[in-house]
């Protein structure tokens, strides 16, 4: 379960929660794991991403 704020944001089962746990573990910061989350609950480019 992905959490945000305490609120529920998304689900994986199975390979998918597999593979966002190794996708995890291989993030080098908390940036990049914020990124890979936000790919994974499908909240990803909503034009509010800067570097």
């Amino acid at each position: 379960m992905i959490t945000h704020h305490g609120r529920r944001a998304s689900v994986l089962r199975g390979r998918a929660a597999e593979r966002l746990l190794e996708r995890l573990g291989r993030a080098a910061d908390e940036a990049q794991q914020q990124h890979v989350l936000a790919r994974a609950t499908g909240n990803y480019r909503r034009g509010n991403e800067r570097r």
